[in-house]
């Protein structure tokens, strides 16, 4: 009888050894086989954070192509950045701590205020052009960190938030951008359809002798003498030529020496 029983047992044990074998093979054929469509029925709200906000993450790469691995059959399941973004490719793929600012599944909403390292290498290594500017045109800008203007990516603040407009002229942040680029704030360029009375609220002077002002000089435009950029001054000769003769001219080669300042020639 006893024999029998040991008999059965070993029978038993065999079948049971069997059934976990083919049961660890199934599993690895099932991990062999998994795919994108799996990953949300264990991670549905990482699945939801990459479909919202992935950007490139979730138009350009799949679940699959970062997370290679996955437990039991590997331990590497959280890929390094470097495995796509080469620092060889881009400068600023050789910051460290990409998760100080990114996070993989949403990797363009950053609050870059509260990043712990110097923001300004950071975001300069991404975005060279504006440090170009900032670094050739000094102002109290270049002295500011980035997060004081853009206090999250992709975001900035209204000129007219710090700045008042110029006197009383109501001004929009549009207007503001037609004078001045935030990156080179000093650098003042135009076109010529800037109003006057932007000119007018700084230089105060001018404006209030050309208002006075009997000649021609009263009904043009500021920015049609002083064409595109600011303080370029023109040659009168430009549009005046020269009207007196050359004995004139050769003894007064500077028109200003008679006609003392081109915002008040007064005439009776």
């Amino acid at each position: 009888m006893c024999g029998k029983i040991r008999c059965l047992l070993v029978v038993v044990g065999y079948m049971m050894f069997c059934s976990m074998t083919t049961l660890f093979a199934a599993d690895a054929t099932i991990s062999e086989k998994l795919d994108n469509r799996d990953c949300v029925k264990c991670h549905a709200s990482v699945v939801q954070d990459v479909k919202n906000n992935g950007a490139r993450h979730l138009t350009e790469v799949t679940c699959l192509d970062c997370h290679q691995e996955h437990p039991p059959s590997g331990s590497n399941a959280i890929p390094l950045c470097s495995q796509c973004h080469d620092p060889k490719v881009k400068q600023h793929y050789t910051v460290d701590n990409c998760i100080n600012c990114h996070y993989p599944h949403y990797p363009l909403l950053m609050d870059i205020a509260s990043v712990d390292a110097d923001l300004k290498v950071v975001c300069l290594s991404c975005h060279q052009q504006q440090g170009q500017e900032l670094a050739k045109y000094p102002s109290k800008h270049a002295e500011m960190s980035c997060a004081e203007c853009h206090p999250k990516h992709a975001t900035f603040k209204d000129c007219l938030e710090c700045h008042e407009g110029h006197g009383k002229v109501e001004m929009s942040y549009q207007d503001c951008l037609r004078c001045h680029q935030p990156h080179m704030p000093t650098v003042v360029k135009y076109d010529t359809s800037i109003p006057s009375p932007y000119c007018g609220s700084c230089h105060t002077k001018e404006s209030g002798l050309l208002a006075e002002n009997r000649t021609k000089h009263h009904d043009l435009s500021c920015v049609y003498c002083h064409k595109n950029q600011h303080k370029v001054v023109p040659e009168c000769e430009i549009c005046h030529g020269r009207p007196h003769g050359e004995g004139m001219h050769k003894k007064f080669p500077n028109c200003l020496d008679c006609h003392v300042d081109a915002h008040a020639l007064f005439k009776d």
